[in-house]
């Protein structure tokens, strides 16, 4: 688990010091990596007293460096994903699509441990749908965060809100989170369980 934690934790630093060179604007690329800079110290903090499963911190780091990426280049303007837009004639930039799909896939896997090490919850249908209503609520919060930044920064924040002329982009942004949340226990629970059994016992075995 140690080695896990150190290769994620080197990877998003060296993605970090990349995407902070000459990024598209220096403004959106704080408000895209600033969860990357808060959850960095909270995950330092606590990775003696509560050590999350390789699982979550490989998660984490995935969804930093899609952050990053973001952050860098802009949600809009992604490279790789302008060449799949004018490839398949998409209508739209869909990097932001993905961004948000991981909003609600990695925060589920982090709640679901969470509550899971930290309440008298068990696996099962209350379980999975609290999970789904935390992800739904983190993902709520943040198009919040998104209209009051507009709000109060004006133009400066449209690469940030990455709407790209979509009237729906909120709506649209919340259904991928959703999606992410519903998948994510689906296609990771069994592997979760297994790690937070490993990790009882060595926590049993450290006493």
């Amino acid at each position: 688990m140690l080695a896990t934690r150190t290769v994620a934790f080197i990877s998003v630093l060296l993605v970090l010091v990349w995407s902070g060179y000459q990024p598209h604007d220096y403004f959106t690329w704080l408000l895209e990596v600033t969860p990357v800079l808060v959850a960095l110290p909270v995950l330092i903090i606590t990775r003696q007293r509560f050590p999350l499963t390789p699982l979550s911190y490989i998660l984490i780091a995935v969804h930093a460096v899609i952050l990053m990426i973001g952050g860098h280049y802009t949600y809009a303007e992604v490279p790789l994903f302008n060449w799949l837009r004018d490839a398949w004639d998409l209508s739209r930039n869909h990097y932001d699509r993905l961004g948000h799909l991981a909003q609600g896939f990695v925060p589920a896997m982090i709640a679901r441990e969470v509550l899971l090490r930290t309440t008298t919850l068990q696996a099962g249908k209350m379980l999975f749908f609290l999970v789904v209503c935390v992800c739904l609520a983190i993902s709520a919060t943040y198009e919040i965060v998104e209209w009051m930044v507009a709000a109060t920064s004006g133009s400066d924040a449209v690469a940030f809100l990455a709407t790209q002329g979509d009237v729906w982009d909120t709506q649209k942004d919340m259904l991928m989170a959703l999606i992410g949340s519903v998948l994510a226990p689906i296609l990771l629970a069994a592997r979760q369980d297994a790690q937070l059994k490993q990790l009882q016992l060595r926590h049993s075995a450290d006493l």
